[in-house]
């Protein structure tokens, strides 16, 4: 009998947002398991202790639940970025918390971190338009600080920001599939210092 199973053997009923958010965690665990096309809506549904009349009452089809999972992870890891960038005026910590962004995700978080960034379904339109607005959300929040303290222009800190995510997203994975031989820490500070030392060379807007 599952958690999600009442003494007499019945699925629980839960509020519609709990039940969801059930759906997507089992649904999580079989597509990072068994990628999404070898993944079926039956192993979700036993994975959730439901059945698959109620797993299609909240989501239509496969795609539709792989697609709701990769809004959930998008969105969240966009909006560390922007907390990143708002959470001090100090640009060397808003460079560290850009790093430890990406280095949670994939240290804390790597079922979702494989989910967006090793999916075997990133040819997909829909998926791969989800990644690119995260993507376009995380590059944005670092360009709109690199305009306002620096004073170059938006395409200029656009570069900017693009290397600096890129950097931060490879050096993770490299981390991460390498075993983690050094600490999360060092790892942070190490990509953190390799930054700065080039986008801190850059005159802040004051020193015109």
């Amino acid at each position: 009998m599952t958690a999600a199973s009442s003494a007499t053997g019945r699925p629980t009923r839960l509020p519609r947002s709990a039940r969801r958010k059930q759906l997507l965690a089992a649904a999580q665990d079989v597509f990072v398991a068994q990628g999404y096309h070898a993944a079926a809506m039956d192993d979700i549904a036993e994975r959730a202790g439901v059945s698959k009349p109620v797993l299609y009452q909240h989501f239509p089809g496969k795609l539709e639940l792989y697609l709701a999972l990769l809004d959930t992870h998008c969105d969240a890891f966009a909006e560390r970025i922007k907390d990143a960038m708002t959470a001090t005026t100090d640009n060397a910590l808003r460079v560290r918390g850009a790093m430890r962004a990406y280095f949670d995700f994939v240290s804390h978080e790597s079922e979702a971190f494989r989910l967006v960034f090793e999916s075997d379904l990133r040819n997909e339109s829909a998926v791969r338009a989800r990644v690119d607005r995260m993507e376009r959300l995380s590059v944005d929040a670092i360009t709109e600080t690199i305009m306002s303290d620096t004073g170059v222009n938006r395409a200029r800190a656009e570069m900017l920001a693009a290397g600096l995510c890129g950097a931060a997203q490879v050096a993770a994975r490299f981390w991460l599939e390498g075993g983690r031989e050094v600490s999360q820490e060092e790892a942070e500070q190490l990509i953190t210092t390799l930054a700065w030392r080039g986008i801190g060379s850059f005159p802040l807007h004051h020193e015109h």
